[in-house]
């Protein structure tokens, strides 16, 4: 496995403002700049499936593979790989705590990484704050 990217931030918003966020897939591109539109097969459970559209990318499909109160991790299949964005939670004195990991594992990972992952590496850290701005109720 390689990681791409890491980030973490803190919040006033309450960790189901990430949940909502994260379920309300269609919104996506509203706080994360290198999506052109996500579409999630059924409800935001563990095992759901869907399709995302990374501007200037192809379609990728992708699976939500684990899913509860403290994290939130997908996974996009991609030809000799898998992209995993793993989203963790936790909150403690009024505060909530994000940290958003990315990386990628598979036999062509090397060729993923350096056709994106420069790209990814760049977005994450803009993209956690925006999501936070919008969980938090303010103008993305």
């Amino acid at each position: 496995m390689t990681i791409i990217a890491t980030a973490h931030a803190t919040s006033t918003a309450a960790p189901a403002a990430f949940f909502a966020r994260w379920a309300a897939m269609a919104t996506w591109p509203e706080w994360n700049n290198d999506t052109e539109w996500v579409r999630l097969d059924g409800p935001f459970v563990q095992g759901a499936t869907g399709v995302l559209k990374p501007k200037g990318g192809p379609k990728v499909p992708f699976v939500v593979e684990r899913l509860d109160d403290t994290e939130f991790v997908d996974v996009s299949k991609l030809l000799g790989a898998r992209l995993t964005f793993d989203h963790q939670i936790s909150a403690a004195d009024g505060r909530t705590t994000i940290s958003v990991t990315v990386s990628i594992d598979g036999p062509l990972r090397w060729l993923w990484t350096k056709i994106m992952g420069r790209d990814l590496a760049k977005s994450v850290r803009p993209d956690l704050d925006a999501l936070i701005t919008v969980a938090e109720g303010l103008p993305a």
